[in-house]
């Protein structure tokens, strides 16, 4: 390929930051080539839908070759990939996807606008960093994000929540009879419940169909429903012409010259082990954030001893993650209901904002950040989680008493799950492991991984304020110590090559373009610079779109 085909654009990683890049850059006229280390995926012909749990084994259970369910189309991807290890295990768990459009495939499709406060987090509370940018500067580009993939919202005017113009956001289902009874308890308890804001049609847009909720999002959607790279991204960009797809495609290290500038990539084939080297103009790195990281670290040259970026060794530090923590309880209440259908968006339809900052900002609180609460429950098609949760909610331990139970139980069982900010902090990073090595040779990750003070506390928040639902519907309460999850269980995993203001203080400037090599961009999770409550993939989305902009008009004036 590098002796036939001349490139503008390397693009690694085809998930959100790859996905939005190519789209972007392929529709501006710049030949582009796209590299994903996974294999190719269809979700038109690979997902079909109305698949229900109980036609599957295991009632469509997770299992070792099938981490994420029976029905789910990962085939090679997981926490352990063969020949693809990382060391600290024990702290950390790394996903990866190994497919056509990465985690767009299989996230939740909650798609939260990082707020004004969110960029400024250390100006409020003095604690980790600021970012170069604020709300305003990546504002349009949210704008532009929703109207591309569907966004699901209602202007709500909460604190810190920003709204979407008029127009821009679908229209949000409307709550089921789970959701009705937890409003109540919610707002009694002081708190305003929002629309979820999800990546779902609830209405035609751009050739897509509204969705039937017909099969949970996590598998793919086949009708393009639902937001992913391999739907509503990719497609436009191929039929551009300008956009080549290479898969199973490996890459190790960024190559650059005498001079430091970045002339392309090398990569191994998946298949054969075969090592190849293609040239561009220019290369984005999108292949999520710890596979970028360990790209940067790879890339050793006599010109960047430590890896590209890493003169000040601020690649691969600062790594952050959602502090997710979840509770069950079960509800009279909800047993009295009459059968229904609870079918819907597979995100909550609504949201609990974060809503104590008045409280924070008076020092009422013991830490300093906040979370959002999303709500799950309903009678949805029964799954072997479904069948697990009411065991433990069950006096009758087997046979027909506890078959009884079950069905009388059934739906009753509801969940409150906590999105919470985690503050960066100089225990968690990644790094080079000195010993360990994939099947090509290439030096493997080593993960370190230590919950703040902070992210404690606001766990032991959660805790409370989730057994306080419970008590005011008359629900189970949980008296379990609480266990704090690894570090990218959330699968929200962002930092290690933040932006900033300088050399000194980021590896990235303000555009995701590297301070050290000026034709380089890194558009994904990794460029963060603080993990807020809100789900990081509008985000992402929003700063790879601004950033391929950035690269466009430097192309075009001889910029790079």
């Amino acid at each position: 390929m590098s002796e036939t085909q001349a490139f503008d654009v390397i693009v690694v990683g085809s998930g959100a930051a790859g996905g939005m890049a190519a789209h972007e850059l392929s529709l501006a006229g710049l030949r582009v080539l796209m590299l994903e280390a996974g294999r190719n995926y269809e979700p038109v012909t690979e997902t079909p839908m109305f698949q229900t749990p109980e036609a599957a084994p295991l009632r469509s259970a997770g299992s070792m070759d099938k981490p994420l369910g029976y029905y789910d189309a990962t085939v090679a991807g997981g926490s352990d990939i063969d020949g693809e290890p990382y060391t600290g295990k024990d702290e950390f768990q790394w996903w990866r996807p190994r497919m056509l459009g990465g985690r767009t495939n299989h996230w939740g499709r909650v798609a939260l606008r990082f707020g004004p406060y969110d960029f400024k987090p250390k100006t409020r509370d003095g604690l980790g960093f600021d970012w170069p940018i604020e709300y305003a500067d990546l504002a349009p580009w949210y704008d532009k994000v929703e109207r591309l993939i569907g966004v699901t919202g209602l202007p709500e005017g909460i604190e810190n929540v920003p709204d979407s113009p008029p127009g821009v956001q679908l229209p949000p289902p409307p709550p089921r009879p789970h959701e009705i009874v937890l409003t109540r308890a919610f707002e009694r308890m002081g708190m305003k419940v929002a629309a979820m804001r999800a990546a779902i049609l609830t209405r035609p847009l751009n050739g897509r169909a509204a969705c039937l909720y017909a099969t949970p999002c996590t598998r793919g959607c086949s009708s393009r429903s639902n937001f992913q790279s391999t739907t509503v991204l990719i497609p436009p960009a191929r039929a551009t012409g300008n956009l080549s797809i290479l898969c199973d495609a490996m890459v190790s290290r960024v190559d650059v010259d005498e001079t430091g500038r970045a002339t392309g990539v090398t990569f191994n084939d998946r298949v054969s082990g075969a090592e190849y080297s293609v040239r561009a103009r220019a290369v984005v790195l999108a292949a999520g954030t710890c596979s970028s990281v360990r790209i940067l670290l790879n890339s050793r040259s006599e010109v960047f001893p430590n890896g590209i970026g890493n003169g000040q060794g601020l690649v691969g530090k600062y790594l952050m993650d959602t502090l997710e923590f979840s509770l069950d309880s079960q509800i009279p209440l909800l047993e009295k209901l009459p059968p229904r259908n609870d079918d819907g968006m597979f995100a909550p339809h609504i949201y609990v904002p974060w809503w104590l900052l008045p409280e924070q900002a008076a020092g009422h609180l013991d830490f300093p950040r906040g979370y959002h609460i999303e709500p799950r429950g309903g009678r949805r098609m029964p799954n072997m989680t479904t069948v697990s949760q009411l065991v433990d909610f069950s006096k009758a331990a087997y046979g027909d008493a506890l078959r009884a139970e079950v069905r009388r139980k059934f739906g009753s069982v509801i969940t409150l799950s906590g999105e919470g900010e985690m503050i960066p902090n100089e225990n968690c990073f990644a790094e080079l492991d000195p010993t360990t090595k994939d099947k090509w040779g290439i030096a493997a990750l080593r993960f370190h991984w230590k919950w703040g003070d902070a992210e404690i506390k606001q766990a032991e928040h959660m805790k409370a304020t989730f057994n306080e639902v419970f008590r005011l519907l008359g629900g189970t309460q949980v008296t379990d110590d609480i266990e704090m999850p690894k570090g990218g269980e959330a699968d929200h995993e962002v930092g290690g090559a933040r932006m900033g203001t300088s050399p000194q203080n980021s590896v990235i400037n303000a555009h995701n373009q590297c301070w050290d090599v000026r034709n380089l961009f890194v558009v994904d999770g990794a460029a963060f610079v603080s993990s807020p409550d809100k789900n990081p993939t509008l985000t992402i989305l929003a700063l790879a779109a601004r950033s391929s902009a950035h690269l466009i008009e430097l192309m075009k004036c001889g910029g790079l």
